[in-house]
């Protein structure tokens, strides 16, 4: 897979605030790139530096090996950019927005008119063409930002908040959407929903505070969670001491974790050791001891506890 989307060293300043500090990764075609960290972290200024909205400080990035500082224009080019908060022209209908993007992209006749109604049909417009968009709710909005942003068929999509304010059929819809460019495209969107991660990235870049602190594959975030293949069964309320007494007793168990009691049923998720797989240990301790259990699974473990555990420091894990 060829890097569609290279940032170096990547750093932006505004007086003496460090936004983005000494930032690097890469995008290859057919990946798309979660990009996640606290408020303030530097997400949305390192996209508007890379799409061109912004000069860096130190540092740069290239697009399909186009230079963001000596090719802007054509870096631009290349780019389908959502920006957050959908920033469009309130005083013209959708179809006359998409209309006036095919002009800028350069698109004229039949192509246009085929790339508009493409990109009318994949984020469903139809019933809102000929309305001000001004007048639309912020879940349109967003889908009409999304579409200008794919009517010229870009190689790179970079996606702010993607399914801000959408309902979750509509969010449904945009995902699916988003695995289906990223087979062809590169892809990085920012979001603040973490089960976004697993159901639309291939990678996962956190930042905290202007600085890359994370860089890998979903699977590899969850391996890093302290719950990862802890095993949570599920039991009466009254068996519950017996069997956390039994479970803290294994030889590859660091600790027994008891949930809330609810309709006379407790959780208790029992924390492996470091690297060990021990669902086959407590399955056979529970079935020797004769303990009852409505349910038992595997934990890969929890994306949230591995964001608070990487951008400790900031009071709440809240992603922008």
């Amino acid at each position: 897979m060829s890097d569609l989307i290279e940032v170096e060293s990547l750093s932006k300043r505004f007086g003496s605030i460090v936004a983005v500090d000494d930032v690097t990764f890469s995008v290859p075609r057919g990946v798309v790139m979660g990009f996640l960290g606290p408020n303030g972290a530097g997400k949305s200024t390192t996209m508007r530096v890379i799409t061109g909205y912004l000069p860096p400080t130190a540092g740069t990035a290239r697009v399909l090996g186009h230079d963001i500082q000596k090719e802007p224009v054509e870096v631009k080019k290349r780019i389908g950019f959502l920006p957050e908060g959908a920033p469009l022209y309130g005083d013209m209908t959708v179809m006359s927005l998409l209309e006036f993007i095919a002009e800028i992209r350069q698109l004229h006749g039949a192509k246009a008119k085929q790339r508009i109604m493409y990109s009318i049909e994949r984020m469903g417009l139809q019933q809102v063409l000929y309305q001000r968009i001004e007048t639309l709710s912020k879940g349109f909005k967003r889908r009409v930002g999304f579409a200008q942003a794919i009517l010229h068929d870009p190689d790179v999509l970079i996606l702010d908040e993607p399914t801000d304010g959408l309902d979750p059929n509509q969010k449904h819809h945009v995902r699916e959407l988003i695995r289906e460019l990223g087979k062809t495209k590169a892809i990085i969107i920012s979001t603040h929903i973490l089960e976004e991660v697993d159901a639309v990235c291939d990678r996962a870049v956190i930042i905290d505070r202007g600085r890359v602190v994370s860089n890998g594959t979903p699977t590899e975030l969850h391996a890093r969670s302290r719950l990862h293949n802890s095993v949570v069964i599920r039991v009466r309320a009254d068996a519950a001491p017996k069997a956390v007494k039994l479970l803290r007793g294994l030889s590859n168990v660091i600790g027994v974790e008891t949930g809330t009691i609810h309709d006379g049923r407790v959780s208790l998720s029992v924390v492996p050791r470091e690297g060990k797989f021990i669902a086959d240990e407590v399955g056979m301790a529970i079935r020797q001891n004769s303990i009852e259990v409505d349910e038992i699974h595997t934990e890969v473990g929890k994306l949230d506890e591995v964001f608070r555990q990487l951008t400790v420091g900031h009071e709440q894990a809240v992603l922008r």
